[in-house]
């Protein structure tokens, strides 16, 4: 909840957490971009960049539609010894 104006915060479709995930993802692809350009040539450093914004979009995207359900669930048995009497 963004404090000044009582509503989630919201910046293009994005919410929350995931606007820095996005910014993340831009900068990353852009530095990808950069590298790619250096050592092999603008056209390989185009498709890194659109590889990577595309994958980056996606996995926001699927994340935020997710929702609370995404976050981390420990699979397995678990068994919970009480090692004091009462």
């Amino acid at each position: 909840m963004f404090k000044g104006l009582q509503k989630p915060l919201e910046f293009m479709g994005f919410q929350g957490r995931y606007i820095t995930w996005a910014a993340c993802a831009v900068g990353g692809a852009i530095l990808g971009f950069i590298i790619a350009y250096c050592i092999l040539g603008f056209v390989v450093g185009l498709v890194v960049l659109a590889v990577s914004l595309c994958s980056g979009a996606a996995l926001i995207f699927f994340k935020q539609k997710k929702g609370l359900h995404t976050k981390k669930e420990e699979h397995g048995v678990f068994i919970y010894a009480c090692s004091h009497r009462m």
